[in-house]
């Protein structure tokens, strides 16, 4: 099998990948691979404290290979960021990376061109899945994940925070593709197939940023264990 990173942004679509490639033979996914706002300390877009993914990756059972980008980041400076990773994961013995991208052919393009000629195989595990039956299958199959950010200019504020299940598919409007693929929404998973065990987060604070509305997803500390009194 071939030794691969998964692209990992914290949301369903990556999640599922991860599910659908360890039901394959051919790849055997060896890390998380997760960019960073380093000033933030938060996934960029999905806006999911690192703790989070940490909290992720232990669940999936992986390592993670986390790129610390400066705020403000130039596609200069995200790009040989890249490339520093794509070396090492190569001289690590890796040989591809996988997406979750789905069908925007942009961004199919500039992931292989960015992977040409560095030794690492650009992976597509659910490109091309029809995205309303997708969603279906994922809920079905017990991912739960929240709404972390909204583009306000393609999906209403309303949405933030809320779980995505069929009451989310039935209330989106037509124009919002049902995976969010066109960026209307991002989203954090907590349980899944691909998990070993569910997290547990709490929403908190929503913040606006321009056209984009955010939510800050809390980690849930288990209760304490009682102890018996002395005496």
């Amino acid at each position: 099998m071939k030794r691969i990173l998964l692209s990992w942004s914290s949301g369903k679509d990556s999640a599922w990948s991860l599910h659908i490639l360890r039901k394959r033979r051919e790849y055997e996914v060896i890390g998380l691979l997760t960019t960073f706002n380093e000033a933030a300390n938060r996934v960029a877009m999905h806006a999911v404290r690192r703790e989070l993914v940490q909290k992720q990756a232990a669940a999936a059972s992986l390592p993670l290979w986390s790129v610390p980008l400066p705020w403000p980041c130039s596609n200069e400076q995200y790009e040989a960021l890249m490339a520093q990773t794509c070396a090492k994961a190569v001289h690590d013995g890796i040989e591809g990376i996988a997406f979750g991208d789905l069908f925007l052919e942009d961004v199919r393009a500039y992931r292989v061109r960015q992977l040409h000629g560095t030794g690492l195989e650009p992976i597509f595990p659910v490109w091309g899945l029809p995205t309303r039956a997708l969603a279906r299958e994922m809920i079905a199959a017990g991912v739960r994940a929240k709404l972390t950010c909204i583009d306000t200019k393609q999906l209403e504020p309303r949405f933030i925070g809320r779980e995505f299940d069929d009451a989310l598919l039935a209330d989106l409007p037509e124009s919002v593709d049902p995976c969010g693929e066109r960026g209307e929404f991002h989203s954090f998973v907590y349980a899944g197939p691909m998990f070993q065990a569910a997290l547990t987060v709490s929403v908190g604070e929503t913040v606006v940023r321009d056209q984009f509305v955010f939510v800050d997803l809390v980690a849930n500390q288990p209760a304490p264990v009682p102890t018996m009194p002395t005496f």
